[in-house]
């Protein structure tokens, strides 16, 4: 007679508190009765793994973690027990193909229940440490034929990371308009950019002025600022949050003519920037603020035409600023340009205010037709629509 569903999981149940008792025969002896009677879906198969491992024999926790993987091959507990198995064994590779399997379906940060939530855990730090060991393999391999990456070889070594699992590929994602065949680099060098030199040489007349408009409360307003005639969505709780505001010089492609009255030294640095003047669009040139404890979450830009420039006026300790695989601490004084339709987040982890000149400019790669040509775009979209466009930095 076949076992009702009301009997295989009151049967489950028992299997379970003997589980929770550390009696793995006991718990065995159910699970098998569950089986026989036609009960064996993948959790009994999962559990039938638990209670052989505790009552030490492998051949039945081999079998059964092989049998429930037959019935649910993305079973995330017997993946993670497949996964154990390779790594006691050794075989590392196999351990982790098996536990990214697991990574790649459970996004970081996802609520679990606490068994599963213990199995990822160590499914991350396994991988670590496998990454961790076979870099060092492949250091010393290339240590040996004179090739190991030093000082100075910065795309290899990060090439490297990506091979061994250290680092996660990105690339970009605008949310407007995408420009083809354009280099996937997160971080600029800035000796590409000599201009910056200029600005950086100006960064005490900058925080003079800064420090002046900081000096009025009302001057600094939300960098994400509500709509009457757009959708109220918030996922980040950033909407009209003073947290995170600015001050702009240029928005949208228009002068705040008031606010350039207060920055005439800020303006002037940035003269020879090759900054994009797209009606409507662009520049965007402010002050961006960060309040103590702030995170601002990941997220990418619109175009990839543009890179972003930062040049920190006031700069606390503990912020960081994460682009793609890359998460760096700004120096005072120091510009640098990335490219924003990367994934990117920043933090400020301390007690006191952080301030930066943000600012855009033309990627370096497009020719001055290209720059010509990307500008008559978006203005013959704003005369198509006859309207102007919706645009944030």
């Amino acid at each position: 007679m076949t076992t009702t569903r009301f009997d295989v999981r009151q049967k489950a149940a028992e299997a379970g508190a003997a589980l929770n008792r550390g009696d793995g025969v006991s718990a065995l002896a159910i699970f098998r009765t569950i089986i026989e009677a036609g009960g064996g879906d993948a959790s009994i198969w999962y559990g039938t793994a638990l209670a052989a491992t505790l009552a030490g024999d492998r051949a039945t926790r081999h079998d059964a973690i092989t049998k429930g993987l037959e019935i649910e091959p993305s079973n995330p507990r017997l993946l993670i027990l497949k996964a154990d198995d390779y790594a006691e064994q050794g075989n590392d590779r196999a351990a982790a193909s098996h536990y990214n399997i697991v990574l790649r379906m459970i996004p970081e940060g996802a609520q679990l229940p606490p068994d599963l939530a213990a199995g990822v855990d160590r499914a991350r730090e396994r991988c670590a440490g496998f990454a961790d060991g076979y870099a060092k393999k492949l250091t010393d391999r290339l240590a040996q034929k004179g090739a190991a990456p030093s000082h100075g070889d910065g795309r290899f070594a990060r090439s490297l990371d990506v091979m061994t699992g250290k680092r996660q590929l990105y690339f970009q994602e605008p949310k407007v308009y995408h420009f083809p065949e354009l280099p996937q680099i997160q971080f600029y060098d800035r000796e590409m950019f000599p201009w910056m030199d200029r600005v950086e040489a100006a960064t005490d007349n900058i925080r003079e002025e800064l420090l002046g408009v900081l000096a009025d409360d009302a001057a600094f307003t939300p960098y994400i600022e509500g709509s009457k005639d757009r959708p109220q969505h918030d996922v980040h709780n950033l909407l009209n949050n003073p947290a995170w505001s600015a001050f702009y010089l240029w928005k949208n492609g228009e002068p705040v003519a008031d606010h350039i009255a207060r920055c005439p030294k800020t303006m002037a640095a940035l003269e020879g920037a090759p900054i994009p003047n797209i009606r409507h669009r662009s520049p965007s040139i402010l002050f961006s603020l960060m309040k103590p404890g702030m995170h601002i979450p990941p997220h990418n830009g619109l175009v990839n035409t543009r890179l972003i420039c930062h040049l920190p006026i006031i700069l606390p300790d503990a912020c960081e600023f994460r682009v793609g695989n890359e998460i760096r601490k700004w120096e005072l004084g120091k510009a640098w340009a990335f490219d924003d339709t990367i994934n990117h987040e920043a933090w400020n982890r301390s007690n006191e205010t952080r301030v930066i000149l943000l600012w855009e400019i033309w990627r370096p790669e497009l020719t001055q037709r290209e720059r010509e040509q990307v500008t008559a775009l978006f203005e013959a979209i704003e005369d198509e629509d006859g309207k102007r466009p919706d645009w944030d930095i």
